[in-house]
């Protein structure tokens, strides 16, 4: 990124493929999510765990791109480099969000007509810094820090655990960091087995509730991905991408665990899928090889619109949301067509946002910082 900075170090291909993996399944949750009741039947039940595993997966990233590093790097390198990642697609989500917004009034979202676009302009604003916006000043009326893109809250919280990180933390021992992640670990399960509706979905919230989720779900993982990194030694995996997609695809639509009666049992489920089964995946992935043109453009592709998926799909989930608000009698002839024409359009505007957007600004930053 200058004079005193290390060249980019090659990619894991299969992380970057599962990254694509678990993002395409948030969309397919998401959308889902909108015929749900409650938790207890919503299909693709655990699509929400997949935000746990993009912190783990970054926790591990970020010890094997910066780890070794430090000498060569100062902390405003490190931070330019993050920014130079993360924030045009940031600011394009919020950008999707202001313009979608007013498409998705709806019985679900009475209020939006009434919300002058002064507000919505300077919510827009206010979100592309990532500054949470307290509960008095939702537009929307489901209490979202980022109400024009509500997936902006675990950006948030990427970027606490990536400032946690540069200033301080990365100095931690391998033995400090194993204390740390035992005690967020066992935050992590109590937060989940006790939680209201058993699981650990929230985090989007300006109040003290949501962020205690939010933190627990940040701080485990993350740092749970660099003790990781620091201490595995990897081997050599056959049919890794394969095997890791069907592990992480099952984790996260598998069924509500326990029902109404038992809900601390789902909190269970969750809890030990972050802390023993996502680390096996990343530690799977990492010491995976890909074997064929076919399994690398796949992985390449995958990996390179999960950020811009993630980012810019939930505008089109509040306009399926609103739609499906008014339309409830509908049949599954009329349903099915929407909830595909959505999917696909979530896609073809990440690809189109990776290609005409993401790709030439951050090439434009990283030549400026050079």
């Amino acid at each position: 990124m200058n004079g005193n900075s290390p060249a980019t170090k090659p990619h894991y291909p299969i992380l970057d493929g599962l990254r694509g993996v678990a993002a395409i399944t948030v969309v397919i949750f998401h959308i889902f999510e909108a015929h749900a009741t409650s938790h207890l039947d919503q299909i693709v039940n655990h699509g929400y765990l997949a935000v746990d595993f993009f912190f783990l997966l970054s926790g591990f990233v970020i010890g094997y791109a910066y780890d070794d590093r430090w000498e060569k790097m100062t902390v405003g390198d490190f931070f330019k480099r993050r920014v130079s990642r993360l924030q045009p697609m940031v600011i394009l989500g919020m950008m999707i969000g202001a313009i979608g917004f007013y498409f998705s009034a709806s019985p679900m979202f009475p209020e939006i007509h009434s919300v002058p676009l002064w507000k919505v302009i300077l919510t827009m604003v206010i979100g592309f810094t990532l500054i949470p916006l307290p509960i008095s000043m939702d537009i929307r009326g489901w209490q979202e820090m980022h109400p024009l893109n509500g997936p902006g809250w675990s950006l948030f919280f990427e970027y606490l655990a990536n400032i946690f990180y540069a200033l301080g933390l990365r100095k931690l021992s391998k033995k400090a960091l194993s204390v740390l992640v035992v005690i967020t670990g066992a935050l992590l399960i109590h937060c989940a087995v006790t939680s209201k509706n058993g699981d650990v979905v929230g985090g989007w919230s300006l109040n003290a509730e949501q962020l205690r989720v939010g933190f627990t779900r940040m701080l485990f993982p993350f740092f749970g991905g660099l003790l990781l990194f620091r201490i595995s030694k990897l081997t050599h995996i056959k049919n890794a991408f394969l095997l890791c997609s069907v592990l992480l695809v099952v984790v996260l639509a598998f069924p509500r665990v326990g029902g109404k009666e038992y809900l601390w049992m789902n909190g269970l489920y969750d809890s030990l899928n972050i802390i023993l089964i996502f680390p096996l995946i990343v530690y799977l992935g990492a010491s995976g090889k890909l074997h064929t043109d076919r399994e690398s453009k796949l992985c390449k592709w995958l990996g390179d619109i999960s950020y811009p998926l993630y980012i810019t799909h939930y505008p089109l989930i509040y306009i399926y949301f609103g739609w499906l608000s008014e339309h409830r009698d509908s049949s599954l002839s009329e349903i099915l067509p929407r909830a595909v024409a959505t999917f696909v359009s979530a896609i073809l505007i990440a690809y189109a946002s990776l290609k005409l957007y993401d790709e030439p600004v951050r090439a434009w930053l990283k030549k400026k910082q050079a």
